[in-house]
């Protein structure tokens, strides 16, 4: 790996993790490039501006949670069920190992419009698949008959809710400790299962 590329990484690694734990609107390009260790005229060599920054790094976050996700569905039996619960696995560990991917997820909704545009943009392929498929297994019975669309909006915002959340489980008492987290997955295990069996 060149010293050039290297250094783009670092950035957007660093960026990942701020915007996703801090927030977009929190985080100055000027920590940024701080926590790099780089000067900001670097960072703005690589990323003309904040904006470049931000989608660049959103791209990147949909990009390995999908890489993570196709692996798991490529990885278990046809059964729809099995499969919701690998992709739901999926994100959680992507979850564990990296919080602040998820956290990404819902800085989507904060985004400005142009910003926001692009990213649907790119997620808008991912949606049609999945609402594709849950079409089909809705209509060949092995899924219980519903609008796609809406099933596949209620299981991305109860994953993403779940995961990005910390503060709402905490005020039920559930701990961000491996054993509540294996707790918690198998419950929402559970409930998509009983509301999606046909």
């Amino acid at each position: 790996m060149s010293r050039r590329s290297s250094t783009r990484e670092r950035i957007l690694d660093a960026a990942t993790d701020l915007f996703g734990l801090r927030g977009v609107e929190a985080v100055s390009l000027d920590v940024i490039a701080g926590e790099v260790g780089v000067a900001k005229q670097t960072l703005l060599y690589w990323f003309p501006s904040k904006d470049d920054l931000v989608q660049a790094v959103l791209e990147s976050a949909v990009l390995e949670l999908s890489v993570g996700v196709e692996a798991a569905i490529r990885a278990t039996s046809d059964d729809p069920l099995d499969r919701i619960d690998a992709v739901v696995k999926a994100v959680f560990r992507q979850a564990v190992r990296r919080p602040a991917l998820l956290g990404l997820v819902r800085e989507i909704s904060r985004l400005s419009a142009p910003s926001g545009d692009r990213l649907h943009e790119a997620f808008e392929p991912l949606v049609a698949r999945a609402v594709g498929y849950l079409e089909r297994e809705m209509a060949q019975g092995r899924l219980r008959r519903a609008d796609p669309r809406l099933v596949a909006a209620l299981v991305y915002a109860t994953v993403t809710g779940i995961a990005t959340e910390p503060e709402a489980l905490r005020a039920v008492g559930w701990q961000p400790t491996t054993a509540d987290l294996r707790a918690l997955r198998s419950e929402l295990l559970a409930f998509l299962r009983a509301a999606l069996a046909p």
